[in-house]
């Protein structure tokens, strides 16, 4: 298990809803091919950490679906 509680969490661009949304870590994925990705209303909770070409997957998934 990686510890990420020092890492720089960015949140989505989705998070104008009350800030209940995901926040991923840019600066480890950057340097690890590994993006973490947490709740953030758990910020002390676990991570769950994907590949760089899933959380493009995803990025773009939720780009093009219509809510």
């Amino acid at each position: 298990m990686i510890e990420t509680p020092s890492l720089r969490w960015i949140k989505s661009s989705y998070s104008d809803n009350g800030g209940t949304c995901v926040e991923w870590a840019p600066s480890y994925a950057s340097a690890n091919s590994v993006v973490p990705v947490r709740d953030s209303k758990n910020p002390t909770g676990p991570s769950l950490m994907v590949s760089t070409s899933a959380w493009s997957g995803l990025i773009t998934l939720a780009r093009t679906s219509e809510l």
